[in-house]
């Protein structure tokens, strides 16, 4: 999200002072690669990279498509074979197994035809979206490379395609794919040809919100806001110098107890740690998020400490299901063996990661299967 963010800043930056800037994205990889689809890097005219499309190796190839490609050209479309002996000797030896095709634009949308317009949207609405991109058209079809279809969560569709039967279609299947909150690959079969569309699932960075102010808090925000966390503290204490102490959170909130539930609101995006280190704020902390829809809830403390928070809530008449108490996360992070405060928050926020992306958090080196998601093509006959 950092990288991503990064790229929102200097495009808006460049578009104020009118520069020519030009997005490289990942549309499309086989085999073992650095990045996956999805991944981008942006290049202006003075020659600034910000992001990466891999781990060092092909950008400075990228930058030199956007000086001599792009020219005559509003989209071009690159492949890199690593898994060929002859890219070591053009300086590609990547160390991967595998093929990354890059899709390089010069960004003159206004709309949302525009990735980042819509990227931005997204994220300052807290809404999801879906950017499909025809990434290779065979045959003698109305249709090229880098036309576009796009949808937000609240319905707003732009689209150039010019063939109405695949506009249709494709409709459809970003519909689908909004829906499901998962980025897909498409093959549409007309009469007289293919098209390969790379639809990617856009979502905003989660908002942590932090139940607590004290020192032992810091690493967690600062980790955090490396990832492009949204952060929100919230001091039931209520003391001003917070303010001073998490100067780089986005918010802020000085409470109590007793007026908490008016002043936080909790929606799809939401995870939640709570840290006061006060036994009573925990309680009706918990007491509110528990029901709530939030995606995870770590708590701070010792197994003890949570079962009695448990019974204390059992007590005064709230009886959760195990489906419920499913998200709860007490005590919170993975066992990493951390115990200064830097390690456990790398422990708690490495575990809100694997919540969130549904891993388990095991070694990479026991897992049995592609440490990256395959995407499956998926062939729709129009």
């Amino acid at each position: 999200m950092k990288e991503i963010k990064s790229i929102l800043a200097a495009w808006e930056r460049h578009q104020y002072e009118k520069q020519e800037t030009f997005l490289a994205t990942v549309v499309k990889v086989q085999g073992s690669t650095y990045r996956q689809p999805g991944a981008r890097m942006l290049i202006t005219a003075s020659r600034e990279m910000i992001g990466s499309i891999s781990g060092g190796c092909l950008e400075k190839d990228i930058l030199e498509h956007t000086r001599v490609s792009m020219q005559e050209n509003n989209f071009f479309l690159v492949t890199y074979d690593t898994t060929a002996d002859e890219e070591i000797i053009w300086g590609f030896g990547l160390g991967c197994n595998g093929v990354v095709t890059v899709l390089i634009e010069r960004l003159n949308q206004e709309n949302f035809l525009n990735p980042l317009k819509l990227i931005d949207y997204c994220f300052k609405t807290k809404k999801t979206g879906i950017i499909a991109t025809v990434i290779n058209v065979e045959g003698n079809i109305n249709s090229k490379v880098g036309e576009r279809l796009t949808i937000t969560l609240d319905d707003q569709v732009n689209t150039n395609l010019e063939n109405k039967k695949l506009k249709r279609a494709l409709l459809k299947t970003a519909q689908t794919c909004l829906q499901n909150q998962q980025s897909s690959f498409y093959s549409y079969q007309l009469s007289q040809g293919k098209i390969d569309v790379f639809l990617e699932f856009i979502k905003p960075p989660p908002n942590l919100m932090i139940f607590g102010a004290g020192r032992d808090v810091i690493p967690v925000v600062d980790l955090a806001k490396i990832l492009g966390w949204k952060i929100t503290i919230i001091d039931c204490r209520a003391n001003q110098e917070t303010k001073k102490r998490f100067i780089v959170a986005d918010e802020i909130i000085l409470t109590r107890r007793d007026i908490l539930h008016q002043q936080i609101s909790i929606d799809n995006d939401t995870v939640a740690i709570v840290m006061t280190h006060n036994y009573l704020d925990d309680l009706e902390i918990l007491k509110l998020l528990i029901p709530s829809n939030i995606k995870y809830l770590g708590c701070l403390g010792s197994k003890q400490r949570q079962e009695k928070l448990l019974q204390d809530l059992q007590n005064q008449g709230l009886n959760y299901s195990p489906e419920i108490l499913n998200k709860l996360y007490a005590p919170m992070g993975l066992d990493i063996g951390a115990e200064t405060p830097e390690a456990i928050a790398l422990s708690i926020i490495t575990e809100i990661q694997a919540v969130l992306t549904k891993r388990q958090g095991g070694f990479l080196k026991q897992r049995r299967h592609s440490i990256h998601f395959r995407h499956q093509v998926r062939e729709i006959i129009l």
